[in-house]
Order: C-alpha cells, then sequence, then structure tokens
C-alpha cells in the first residue's frame, strides 16, 4: 500500500513520517512516534483512554486516521507537563487529590481534563463531570478525579483546597 506524507506538530515538536493510509493516530504515536500515554481500551472509541488533543479539541485517537491529523498540532499526556519539566496543575491535582488507582484510564483523563479547564475555567461538579463523560474509568468511582479537576482549577484560579486525605 502507498504510503503518505505528514507533518504535524506533536507535543511541540515538529514530526514529519510516512504511514499508511488507514493507520490509525493512536497506532502512529505509539508505535511509529514510541509515544506510549496514549491507551488502546476498547478500540470502538467508548472508553476514551486513548484521548489527545489536537487543534484545540480533545479527540480520540482511535477513530482519526493518523493522514486526518496532518498539518495539526498534537498534545498527549507527554506533553502536558510544563516546559521546565514540573507537573501542570492537573497533573498535580491527580496526584494529590488520588484521582487514579490503576492508571489505564489517566492519561486520556488527564488530557480531557486539560482541556476541560481550558474551555472553562472554573467548571462546576456537574461540568466536570458532563465534561469527561467520554472518558470510562472502571476503578475510581470519579469521586476523586472531579476532585482533582477542582484541585487544578483552583490552582489555576489562585484559589488552593488541601489536598485529600
Amino acid at each position: 500500500m502507498a504510503k503518505s506524507h505528514i507533518a504535524l506538530k506533536v507535543n511541540g515538536k515538529t514530526v514529519e513520517a510516512l504511514v499508511e493510509p488507514r493507520t490509525l493516530l493512536i497506532h502512529f504515536l505509539r508505535e511509529q512516534l514510541n509515544l506510549t500515554g496514549p491507551h488502546i481500551g476498547c478500540d470502538t472509541s467508548h472508553c476514551g483512554a486513548c484521548t489527545v488533543d489536537l487543534d484545540g479539541k480533545s479527540v480520540k485517537s482511535c477513530t482519526l486516521f493518523a493522514v486526518q491529523a496532518d498539518g495539526g498540532e498534537l498534545m498527549t499526556i507527554e506533553g502536558v507537563a510544563n516546559a521546565d519539566g514540573t507537573l501542570h496543575a492537573i497533573q498535580e491535582g491527580f496526584r494529590e487529590m488520588h484521582g487514579l488507582q490503576c492508571g489505564f484510564c489517566t492519561p486520556g483523563m488527564i488530557t480531557r481534563a486539560y482541556r476541560l479547564l481550558q474551555e472553562n475555567k472554573s467548571p462546576t461538579e456537574q461540568e466536570i463531570r458532563m465534561g469527561i463523560s467520554g472518558n470510562l474509568c472502571r476503578c475510581t468511582g470519579y469521586q476523586n478525579i472531579v476532585k482533582a479537576i477542582q484541585f487544578a482549577a483552583d490552582k489555576i484560579n489562585g484559589a488552593m483546597k488541601e489536598a485529600a486525605e
């Protein structure tokens, strides 16, 4: 099969590659770029483990072909941290508020939460729950994930809360 040339920005770096037109974005990220943060969960786009940020929108990378990202700007969990290597507020929130258990959903959940906080700087609990509804977690019951996102929103807005106990 003939390969297509694509060029895009991934986590701030320009990437060029040859891909088969049928290559899913998740497979391109994991197999060609060795970015294994986005996970392959359900293969049906229901779980959100593969969530990445493409051109300012949360997308499930198992539903897009790599060629559809050509010319785009993409961020994976590997690109969420601050430029100096410190944790972004959302990553810190997940750590401080115990927003993960097994961790399988965490990269997609954090990437979606990052975009949610770009869309809404001060979401209510209901808005958070609606905002992450496309990302499933089988372990946590979501309560601490919601607290983690609230923690990050408070930190970004300068109103900190105490860590979970």
